[in-house]
């Protein structure tokens, strides 16, 4: 897609100085050289490639050097303005870590290995190779080290790291897949979390993603994850949660049904009572994205309040939870985990399990979208709240994948 795509080149210079604070600096006549040595000067990696993503309104972010970086692809980067931030082609990704263009296996090796053979451990260079490569690139970095020296990477660092430094480089390493399978599984296991971490594994991966990280579940486990949601849970919470491990949900096939969202808003509104929840498992577990915005937006127009509302009047306990934040995931994924962050972050303690598992999660996807609604909601930017909150020597880490401070 065209960064122009929809806007002649004079609206769009205006739209990028207007953003920029410039507009009523520059005369007419200016305008065009400034947008081209505008976009020269920050044009992104992997400028015209795929990608997608759902951030809306995004503030620019300026560039900050997380500790510990000092060789790592860009210590920042500057946001789209406001209505080009949809147009994710042109930037290629919405997240915060992107493949390192200038990698190198060899020297990634031997600087991990310098880093944990010295007289002390460098931290700030196991994170600094760590986070600012892919997970790709992390995963050929481990088997390139393996290769060299007949050790494995992952041993190796948790031998020379301790308390949630080590935690999170042993996600740093694992694949994708496997982490969401070990945390799926500790949250099945812990009575307390199956309603908050296994809702939010379960219905904010992709169906690829999906189908991979159960596929492991069954492999290092030996259970079935519908299994053990059924062990783990009960009513409503448990048909959610299986409906949702089948991935059944319909693809958007680039057509609105009118009708159909008309009867969902209805059958929602008629579905009161124990004998009716069948009706909103199916509706919120099978129906496309695209379609269920749809239906929550008209079911607000019809009853004069949101969905939500309904949910806390009805529903109670963990169903209510589940309920409440796979309408959350469906009406606005990156606010979501926003959401999830701040509470994070409020805690007496910080919860580095949540902060670790949302922002190496979301690292490569959606992890800018997430800091402006975080921005945007609590008045305060993510690098600055993890940098007032988190302590201790996971801080650089965390930091480093939120990459920078939004204004």
């Amino acid at each position: 897609m065209s960064v122009t795509s929809g806007k002649t080149g004079a609206s769009l210079t205006e739209e990028i100085l207007n953003h920029l604070g410039l507009a009523d600096k520059v005369g007419a006549s200016g305008m065009v050289g400034i947008l081209l040595l505008w976009l020269l000067l920050n044009q992104p990696r992997g400028w015209g490639s795929g990608g997608w993503g759902t951030g809306k309104g995004e503030p620019t972010s300026r560039p900050c050097q997380g500790p510990g970086r000092g060789t790592g692809e860009g210590h920042g980067q500057m946001l789209a303005p406001p209505t080009m931030v949809l147009q994710t082609a042109a930037w290629g990704t919405l997240g915060t870590l992107r493949t390192f263009l200038s990698f190198s296996v060899d020297k990634d090796v031997q600087r991990l290995l310098r880093a944990i053979a010295g007289q002390g451990v460098d931290h700030n260079a196991i994170v600094d190779v760590l986070t600012n490569r892919s997970r790709e690139q992390r995963q050929l970095i481990s088997r390139a080290f393996q290769e060299r020296t007949q050790q494995d990477l992952l041993k190796s660092l948790q031998a020379a790291l301790s308390g949630n430094l080590e935690r999170i480089v042993v996600a740093l390493l694992h694949p994708a897949a496997h982490l969401d399978a070990r945390e799926l599984r500790t949250a099945l296991k812990d009575s307390g979390s199956a309603e908050d971490v296994a809702m939010e594994i379960l219905a904010t991966r992709t169906p690829p993603q999906l189908q991979e990280c159960l596929a492991v579940y069954r492999h290092d486990f030996k259970v079935e994850a519908e299994e053990d949601i059924k062990c783990a849970t009960k009513g409503i919470l448990r048909d959610l949660l299986l409906a949702l491990a089948k991935g059944g949900r319909e693809s958007y096939a680039g057509i609105i049904d009118y009708n159909l969202a008309e009867q969902d808003v209805q059958a929602l509104k008629r579905a009161e009572g124990p004998s009716t929840e069948q009706t909103w498992v199916f509706i919120l577990t099978q129906r496309n994205p695209e379609h269920l915005v749809r239906v929550l937006h008209q079911y607000q127009r019809s009853t004069g309040h949101e969905l939500e509302k309904t949910i806390r009047d009805r529903f109670h306990g963990a169903a209510q939870v589940a309920l409440l934040s796979l309408a959350s995931v469906i009406l606005n994924a990156a606010l979501y985990f926003a959401d999830k962050l701040h509470q994070a972050l409020q805690e007496t303690e910080p919860n580095y399990q949540v902060l670790m598992r949302i922002l190496i999660s979301r690292s490569e996807t959606d992890l800018l979208s997430i800091r402006a609604e975080f921005k945007k909601k609590f008045g305060k930017s993510l690098y600055s709240s993890l940098q007032d909150t988190v302590k201790g020597d996971c801080r650089s880490a965390l930091l480093a994948l939120c990459r920078a401070e939004d204004l």
